[in-house]
């Protein structure tokens, strides 16, 4: 109750209530039951207007004050709702909620009109059009929540996906760098040799000769073990310093890993003669040197790679409805996703020759290949067999994403596409992914069904090769 029998007083609440807009232009005696069903409730700045998991049994007509609304024991960057004076909040009709999901606390001083939801069927009877009016907001509210958790959906989705690649892009940046530092010594290390050499003009032919003649010969090295390089190591040493050749132990490594062979090294050490040393310090560096360049080439491509797949995945500087290549979309979607699939998931391909080009939104296509391959993944906890195939079917190309996970629970096959629905423990998924690939495919016109038993999971979308968008 509202608390008072004063007429004046109901009279003041009834004013107030009618500038709230869903209550404005209610009649007189129906605003007057309204308010006698009701308390009136005053919250100080910091106090609790409604607390999390408590019962969802109130609704909330907002006549003073602020409220913000958030879950304080969930995640600490969980979505907060706001509510001031002439909004109506709570438990509104024909709402599902049992248990309030946020805990509420006032901002500013808090007064408004409690009402039980108990009384709603009465309310229905009697006020018709405000029932109509809060289902009205009811489904404003689903809308915006559900656009929220979709937003919050695609930043986690971006912020892991950043991460990835970030990583991905750290190795052959960290890779180049580190040879770039290396080559670095290598120049410095050569200008000491050469200066160190007293090989005269006779000899270079001779041993530029020998030293084209080992490099022609020269394996990479291939240690079954640490043991055996270091053993290498040491023979090579051994050899060095038998020869009168100083500091061996800073050489032998660096031949070693040139793979050079005892016969290169006599070889080699016919034609350098006193200059053994010095000549061998500058040809040693001279093939790490290649390994290097060789090692340089890698990163970069891989880095060039890398920023090539970002580009095509995100379709940058292209016209949002195109052709398709859904193998290259596929394969763009791999490679972006590198990152979580070299960790224990093997990967199998099977796409049919000539697969014609789909008229789609290219961005949001791999956004599905995203979703469907991230699911699988996560299902495999990380470790198990994942099968790509891309086939035509009649007027459509089909895709299938299979796993060879624990697969999906029969009774909840049929709820998966819902939002907010998921299997995963709280905290590791909204429950919008697979809600967002459904979007995507009906957008296009497609379809997407899922078959799953325990071992084998099979999501198959077919896009229409013609758009009919």
């Amino acid at each position: 109750m509202s608390g008072t029998t004063d007429p004046s007083h109901i009279s003041a609440l009834i004013a107030e209530l009618r500038r709230v807009p869903a209550f404005a232009d209610q009649g007189q005696a129906d605003l007057e039951w309204f308010v006698s069903q009701s308390e009136e409730r005053r919250t100080e700045v910091g106090g609790i207007t409604v607390k999390e998991d408590t019962p969802a049994d109130t609704m909330f007509v907002m006549l003073e004050g602020e409220l913000r609304a958030r879950r304080e024991n969930g995640p600490q960057d969980g979505p907060v709702f706001t509510a001031r004076a002439g909004d109506v909040t709570g438990v509104l009709p024909f709402s599902r909620m049992k248990t309030f999901g946020v805990t509420g606390r006032a901002v500013l001083p808090v007064r408004s009109l409690a009402f039980p939801s108990g009384k709603f069927p009465e309310l229905f009877q009697r006020m018709p059009e405000l029932s109509k009016r809060l289902v009205g907001l009811l489904t404003d509210r689903v809308r915006s929540v559900t656009r929220d958790e979709q937003q919050r959906e695609k930043l986690a989705a971006l912020g892991k996906l950043s991460a990835g690649l970030a990583h991905e892009l750290n190795n052959p940046s960290a890779a180049a760098r580190r040879s770039a530092a290396a080559l670095k010594d290598c120049l410095q290390r050569l200008r000491v040799v050469g200066r160190d050499s007293k090989l005269g003009p006779d000899d270079c032919g001779l041993l530029a000769e020998r030293e084209e003649q080992i490099r022609a010969d020269l394996k990479p090295a291939e240690y079954k073990d640490e043991f055996a390089r270091v053993e290498r190591e040491e023979a090579i040493q051994a050899w060095l310093e038998s020869h009168q050749v100083a500091e061996a132990w800073k050489l032998a490594p660096l031949l070693a890993d040139a793979n050079l062979t005892d016969a290169h090294l006599e070889s080699f050490a016919v034609a350098a003669g006193a200059s053994l040393g010095s000549e061998l310090t500058r040809f040693g560096t001279l093939l790490e040197m290649e390994r290097i360049a060789a090692e340089l080439e890698q990163s970069t491509a891989r880095i060039s790679d890398l920023i090539r797949a970002i580009k095509e995945y995100s379709y940058m500087d292209q016209a949002p409805l195109q052709e398709v290549d859904i193998k290259k979309s596929l394969e763009t979607t791999l490679t972006i996703m590198h990152h979580k699939l070299k960790r224990g998931i093997s990967v199998q391909r099977e796409y049919a020759p000539d697969l014609p080009k789909v008229m789609a939104y290219g961005s949001e296509l791999n956004q599905v290949w995203t979703n469907l391959i991230d699911n699988a993944v996560d299902a495999m906890k990380e470790n198990g067999k994942l099968t790509v195939r891309a086939a035509r079917e009649n007027e459509y190309v089909l895709v299938e994403i299979a796993d060879n996970g624990p697969g999906i629970p029969l009774e909840v096959q049929s709820h998966i596409f819902e939002p907010f629905f998921t299997t995963k423990g709280v905290g590791e998924g909204t429950g919008l992914g697979l809600d967002v690939v459904h979007r995507i495919v009906k957008k296009m016109r497609g379809l997407i069904t899922v078959k799953s038993v325990p071992g084998d999971t099979r999501f198959h979308v077919r896009i229409p090769i013609q758009a009919a968008l």
